[in-house]
């Protein structure tokens, strides 16, 4: 038990503050725990828009990580494909409502998960942030996934601008299954090997243990085009060569009265990235040109531990969440150019770690108050901690290893901080067609002073078939550890030109001398409103509108270059960067937009059943306030290729359409996904690529009562972002597509795949 949990405990005060996660029918998926903490709702009967995801709905789908599986069924989640740089191809953006990764709260069963310890530097989605990485997670010990569409940090804590996901895992204590998959890309490369195994056991006569393993490897793919300078292939763009080992458990057992409960996850990484092809000339070691590598070794573990029961009516849940992440990074097939010949090949280029633990205890109890009531209160202590191990020396010397040379920065990362909170959440029906809720919560950073949050919400359903819902919150999000002290120096490609930028904290020297001004908390406020069509039937739908204006947006600033960032870099002994940026408070923005959600299911002959879904998400974002540099007027800190990042570079709509038919033993499924469009700068012009449409087709046979065999295959049309309109200005015109959007470039996939009972 942590220092934390047991300060808790004896205070006997600590009331938490994630979802207080009663049990639901496991048969019923459309029963969810999160948005209330009254005993488990059908979603159409929520207040704040929620979509239900089924485990095996995820699974049917032949994507074999948990992001890329969301991204082909739910209207509002948004997950692009960056294929370059260890840090956007190996923790890639997750986002909900065109917004950004950092203001999605993630939740596994009800608790706080924990953030990367890396943070994306390369110009894609995500920017600047530290996301959750969700592919850690096995799909096949997922039971199901509850996505709200609404603002809830006053509900959930910070960082709950966008929305919350809760993961929920597989308790079962009987069955399982063992899978094994096997596919590759129509172009021949990308091959993928799955192995997954899932089981229930009981532990003694009052409890369960559900374990889950996965075993992923991934051969890289490469969608480059000939360099026109070389005549040759000399580049690669694609996904990494990765494999991951990730498992799970889920367990709890009854006390008699008090129930233990756990879970836990670990996942190991390694992956290969490329960086951009340097050209003969630049290292005496490599007198054709060569590709710097860089290797990432991640591991990433979290767990909860906790005790539940009711004592004079109350609900009560006291638990400890621990989060770690540590990435590792090695620079090969490189050198640096400033020590000639002696360069090695290979460097240590060091790495990051990030640590959380959040120590929780929440209270619920119902009322018999007019037509019913619900009151919950809670506290958390969450702490965190956050460290850059600088690489070896000859990683940075000079120029630095190409490609990636090893973190040093000019005095040592190692942050931590606390927080600490209390709220109030309640629900109120004065009439049986009437739900109010209400909700508020005090928040203390030891490093960004406090904040208060509110959030009100009304459901009237005057007929059985139909419910108006909305909600009003405010919220806010400080500024990560990571977006705090990450210091760096990087291979960019500015303008088409590989240059080494340096990331400076906002509190060094060269950024305060550039324009950098100390980092504020993010304060949101959102409102939205919606329609729930019951009509019976087997059919849903559900239409919601949303406004959500977000004060002093955190983001990574422009790459700053000129006469003005050498003389400062000069100054400070700098030799190994040309360019600078540095995190910044600089723009306001609002997200306007809407969601359709419509879904049928039902027998449509003997031995015959027919599910619908299709769905409908569109988001604008504006700038409303862009804040000058007023250190050095001439240098912005958000120039278009930033803003766009903010704004435009995610599909601005998305339409999903799904169908399952289910034959006796066969199964088919399919999904069509249309991608918006966007806009963003990948070299210089800024560029609106267009919208682009894929369908999946799925076909599974039961064979006997233990075996399933299947095959598929993804992006059937083999489509694929528009082309880079300036590619010619970079690489001799080999980079070919952007890394934004909301689709890859490995274009048609085709797996095969056999499951079996257990």
């Amino acid at each position: 038990m942590t220092f934390s949990l047991r300060a808790i405990a004896l205070a006997g005060a600590t009331l938490a503050s994630p979802a207080f996660a009663q049990d639901a029918p496991a048969s019923d998926d459309s029963i969810v725990v999160l948005g209330t903490r009254t005993a488990g709702r059908p979603a159409t009967d929520s207040p704040a828009p929620v979509d239900v995801y089924s485990g095996e709905d995820l699974m049917a789908r032949g994507m074999t990580d948990l992001p890329r599986a969301l991204q082909f069924i739910a209207p509002s989640f948004n997950y692009p494909r960056s294929a370059t740089a260890p840090s956007a191809a190996n923790t890639r953006a997750a986002t909900l409502r065109g917004l950004s990764p950092d203001e999605v709260l993630v939740l596994v069963n009800g608790k706080r998960w924990h953030a990367s310890s890396v943070i994306n530097f390369n110009n894609v989605i995500g920017r600047g942030s530290a996301p959750i990485d969700l592919a850690t997670i096995p799909l096949a010990a997922i039971a199901r996934i509850e996505v709200l569409r609404d603002g809830a940090a006053a509900q959930y804590g910070s960082d709950a601008i966008a929305g919350v996901i809760n993961i929920v895992l597989k308790s079962d204590a009987s069955g399982g299954s063992a899978t094994a998959q096997a596919g590759r890309t129509g172009a021949g490369d990308g091959a993928l090997y799955v192995a997954t195994v899932n089981k229930g056991l009981k532990l003694g006569a009052h409890g369960s243990l559900n374990l889950t393993a996965e075993l992923r490897s991934q051969s890289p793919t490469n969608r480059v085009a000939v360099d026109s300078r070389y005549g040759r292939i000399t580049g690669e763009q694609g996904d990494p060569d990765a494999m991951d080992i990730n498992t799970a458990l889920n367990a709890r057992y009854d006390l008699g009265g008090v129930e233990l409960y756990g879970d836990a996850t670990y996942s190991h990484r390694r992956s290969t990235s490329p960086a951009q092809f340097r050209a003969p000339g630049i290292s005496v070691l490599y007198p054709n040109g060569f590709i710097p590598h860089i290797r990432l070794n991640q591991d990433d573990a979290g767990g909860t531990f906790g005790l539940r029961g009711a004592i004079g009516g109350w609900k009560w849940d006291l638990s400890d969440t621990i989060g770690y992440n540590d990435a590792q990074f090695l620079a090969k097939d490189t050198a640096n150019t400033s020590l000639g010949a002696a360069s090695p090949t290979r460097f240590d280029a060091g790495g990051a770690r990030y640590f959380q633990n959040v120590a929780n205890l929440t209270l619920s109890r119902p009322f018999a108050l007019l037509a019913g009531a619900n009151v919950a209160v809670g506290v958390e202590h969450r702490h965190e901690h956050y460290s850059i191990r600088s690489g070896e020396a000859a990683s940075f010397t000079g120029a630095g290893a190409q490609g990636f040379p090893g973190f040093n920065p000019p005095s040592p990362v190692s942050l931590s901080r606390n927080a600490v909170s209390a709220f109030l959440d309640a629900e109120l029906k004065p009439v049986t067609i009437v739900t109010l809720g209400g909700a508020v919560r005090y928040e203390h950073y030891s490093d960004f002073g406090s904040a208060v949050t509110g959030k009100v919400s009304a459901l009237v359903k005057p007929a059985s078939f139909i419910a108006l819902r909305a909600t009003g919150s405010t919220g806010f999000r400080a500024p990560s550890l990571q977006q705090s002290g990450f210091s760096t120096v990087t291979s960019q490609s500015s303008g088409g030109v590989l240059v080494n930028v340096g990331t400076f904290a906002v509190d060094d020297p060269v950024a305060r001398a550039l324009g950098a001004q100390s980092l504020k908390r993010e304060k949101s406020r959102s409102i939205s409103g919606g329609v729930v069509l019951t009509p019976g039937h087997g059919f849903t739908l559900t239409a919601d509108v949303f406004h959500i204006k977000i004060d002093d947006r955190i983001a990574l600033s422009d790459t700053l270059s000129g006469a003005a960032v050498t003389a400062v870099l000069r100054t400070a002994g700098i030799t190994n960067a040309s360019q600078v940026r540095f995190f910044t408070n600089a723009l306001d923005t609002t997200t306007d937009g809407y969601e359709i959600v419509a879904g049928w299911r039902g027998r449509i002959a003997q031995g015959a059943r027919l599910s619908l879904n299709a769905g409908y998400a569109r988001a604008k974002t504006d700038v409303d306030r862009l804040a000058a540099n007023t250190v050095v007027p001439a240098l912005p800190l958000l120039g278009t290729m930033a803003l766009d990042l903010l704004t435009t570079a995610q599909p601005r709509d998305k339409v999903t359409g799904s169908a399952r038919l289910d034959l006796g033993p066969l199964a088919l499924n399919a999904d069509v996904v249309r991608f918006g469009r966007f806009k963003a700068i990948s070299l210089v012009q800024e560029q609106v690529f267009s919208a682009v449409t894929t369908v999946d087709l799925v076909a599974d046979v039961k064979v006997g009562r233990r075996f399933t065999f299947g095959v598929g295959v993804l992006n059937l049309g083999n489509v694929a972002p528009d082309r880079i309109v300036d590619r010619a200005l970079s690489q001799g015109g080999s980079y070919q597509y952007p890394e934004v959007g909301g689709i890859g470039t490995n274009g048609r996939e085709f797996f095969a795949r056999a499951s079996m009972a257990l």
